[in-house]
């Protein structure tokens, strides 16, 4: 069917018919909407869905798209790196923007963290995380330590091992209960401080630590395990008890990094450098799927002074030239640029915008973080009515569970974010 000129219903039941979307039945219940091209925080609608044909999206792409879309620069980075190669393997070979990359990430994560491991996805840097702490015990001789300790209400990624340290009853991870590796859970962090809460931590990782590897967690921001916030304390209280026991602390920044919670790195409200740290999403500025495990010296020494010194992973696609040159320039936009005072905006029209959601009927809550805003129910919405409410206001949002939220790209001007706003509103009233 090359070359065929399609109308947009008959792509639609092309899609219907071979298209197995994200977290959906196959074939899919409800239509998904076709986008025919986007530019800067809207997106173009092939044919028009409830009056609109061009919606602002207040989820930037799955939180990736930080500079909207068709920005100039990382077009052009990108069309300059695909007149030179689209890819090379990285087995033995390197190049210049995988390079300037590394040294980028090294220069603007917290200090201790010095080597890059280039990975293609999100949940796959979760995957390299736990085989470098997994194989950096056993390196030390001490194979025992081969369990991870998280707390409940997270969520890593959706490929086997990131599965077993997401919340073991929210979601959809329940479903491998018994197939997948058996991790260590403490309780859901509160979202204030509470010292009897790090006496609970102490005590599940003092009970474990000789058979623990690591602590994972994501810091500050619990994300697509329900769009929790949690005192930055508590990552000062990780570092010290896992210093004092003996066992590595890995931070899941792939969702809060790159400004998105008003700081560079969430691990950055604490002052607190984990000994491993993964990144991803905003990375790319979600261009192409790309993300890293940043780890320190020590970590690294300790691997390659093993009966196996080397890392064993190795992605095809690994450091990708057209991935790395993405990141780049989206890397180089977001800091040439006042990031934190435009997300601070963001915030405050984000704070205003859902104040009045409190007055809505089954609105258990509203929180605001940087440019994260959420809306949560006391019931779980019906996605599909609260995304058409949504889409008639002039906005795509992808609600779930409880929760109606948004994290728009840090480009959102004042009106966009009223709009947004004002759509989650709609859909609130409405879920």
């Amino acid at each position: 069917m090359e070359g065929r000129n399609f109308t947009p219903g008959q792509l639609l039941d092309l899609d219907r018919e071979h298209v197995w979307h994200p977290y959906g039945p196959m074939p899919a219940v409800e239509r998904p909407l076709l986008v025919e091209s986007a530019s800067g925080v809207r997106l173009r609608l092939a044919q028009p869905v409830h009056g609109a044909d061009e919606l602002i999206d207040g989820m930037s792409s799955w939180w990736a798209a930080v500079h909207g879309y068709a920005n100039p620069v990382i077009d052009a980075a990108i069309r300059d790196q695909l007149g030179r190669m689209s890819h090379v393997m990285f087995g033995g070979l390197t190049h210049e923007p995988a390079i300037r990359l590394a040294d980028t990430l090294v220069g603007m994560t917290p200090g201790p963290l010095r080597h890059v491991f280039l990975a293609d996805s999100g949940s796959v840097s979760i995957e390299v995380a736990a085989k470098m702490c997994l194989q950096y015990w056993r390196s030390r001789g001490r194979p025992e330590k081969r369990h991870l300790l998280t707390w409940r209400g997270g969520y890593h990624g959706d490929t086997w091992l990131p599965m077993s340290v997401c919340d073991p009853d929210g979601g959809m991870h329940h479903l491998w209960r018994g197939s997948l590796a058996e991790q260590i859970f403490a309780d859901t962090p509160p979202a204030e401080f509470d010292t009897a809460y790090v006496e609970h931590l102490e005590e599940v990782l003092a009970v474990n630590a000789g058979r623990v590897a690591a602590v994972i967690v994501e810091p500050v921001v619990q994300n697509a395990g329900g769009m929790r916030f949690h005192s930055p304390r508590y990552l000062s209280a990780l570092r010290e008890l896992t210093a004092a026991h003996d066992v590595l602390l890995v931070f899941d920044e792939i969702a809060t990094g790159f400004g998105r919670t008003g700081e560079l790195f969430a691990a950055d409200h604490a002052g607190v450098c984990p000994d491993v740290m993964c990144v991803g999403k905003a990375l790319t500025g979600g261009y192409l799927t790309m993300a890293a495990t940043l780890c320190t010296a020590g970590v690294a020494d300790g691997i390659s002074s093993g009966e196996v010194p080397v890392l064993a992973h190795g992605p095809t696609f690994m450091g990708n030239p057209l991935a790395a040159a993405a990141a780049n320039a989206s890397l180089g936009l977001l800091l040439e640029q006042d990031w934190r005072a435009e997300v601070g905006r963001i915030e405050s029209r984000l704070t205003e915008g859902l104040a009045p959601a409190l007055g809505l009927p089954g609105v258990r809550a509203t929180r605001v973080l940087g440019a994260i805003g959420v809306i949560q129910l006391d019931h779980n919405a019906d996605m599909a009515t609260a995304t058409r409410a949504a889409v008639r206001s002039g906005v795509w949002l992808r609600p779930f569970r409880d929760l109606i939220y948004t994290m728009p790209p840090y480009i959102s001007t004042d009106d966009d974010i009223a709009r947004i706003t004002a759509a989650m509103l709609a859909a609130a009233a409405e879920a």
